[in-house]
């Protein structure tokens, strides 16, 4: 099946979106406003624990787009760990929180990964994929700098959590592709729990597990109730989805082959 072509258009998209998302993260106050909600505190535990279960070997580990607060702690990791993020700030931040344990590298993941084939035993990239315009080019960075059988965990908002899929029915568009939103207009990538699967095999990877933080329902009168115990049985209709996949030792195939 034919892929998205890259071109011109693909790169002008790309570096309209990198420069949007520069000017929102570039000093890590949109993240410290957030991770400490108790939606994004329980999405950033499940991802650090597949993480730290999921780790073989003693290779260093690449927390991808970091941000100012990265969700690993070194002393959980078998190997060192390294920070990426584009925003120098907010890198200096997370290595600073991170007890200088961590070693920062300045990065644009769009335009590639400066670090040679095979060099970590397991990557986390956390709420970035929705980010990025070609998203299997991403993917199929993580695949190349990747250890053969080493692990990736992402996480991203789920597309459709079941309050989403109730109001498509009724003919009102999902969060996630909502152009008015102060930040989620950024996303210009959503993902369902199945497409992210389809994707990461494209990419070369073998799914292992998918997971989720909570399933939540809004009230008539405004108030959020939450499952964990929902997401737990039925991640795909959470509200971030978190996955762990294995790079599979085969390259991934090249973009237009069928």
């Amino acid at each position: 099946m034919p892929e998205p072509p890259t071109g011109t258009s693909a790169h002008r998209a790309q570096a309209h979106g990198r420069h949007a998302n520069h000017h929102r993260y570039h000093d890590g106050a949109q993240v410290d406003g957030y991770v400490d909600d108790p939606y994004h505190r329980v999405r950033r535990a499940v991802a650090a624990r597949l993480v730290a279960e999921g780790v073989t070997g003693g290779g260093p580990v690449l927390e991808l787009g970091c941000g100012s607060r990265g969700m690993l702690d070194p002393a959980t990791l078998p190997g060192p760990l390294v920070l990426a993020d584009m925003a120098e700030t907010a890198l200096g931040t997370a290595r600073r929180a991170a007890g200088g344990r961590a070693l920062p590298v300045c990065l644009d993941a769009t335009r590639g990964l400066p670090f040679r084939a095979g060099s970590f035993a397991g990557l986390l990239a956390g709420e970035l994929i929705e980010h990025v315009y070609d998203p299997l080019a991403l993917l199929r960075e993580c695949h190349r700098v990747l250890a053969p059988d080493g692990l990736l965990v992402l996480t991203t908002p789920n597309l459709a959590p079941v309050q989403d899929r109730l109001a498509f029915l009724a003919g009102r568009a999902p969060r996630q592709v909502d152009p008015l939103h102060p930040y989620l207009w950024l996303h210009i990538r959503p993902f369902t729990a199945s497409l992210l699967r389809r994707t990461l095999r494209r990419a070369g990877f073998t799914p292992t597990a998918i997971r989720s933080n909570e399933v939540g329902w809004r009230l008539p009168g405004g108030r959020w109730v939450t499952s964990r115990w929902l997401a737990r049985a039925a991640p795909g209709l959470g509200g971030s989805l978190i996955c762990a996949a294995r790079r599979r030792a085969t390259a991934p195939p090249p973009r237009n082959s069928a």
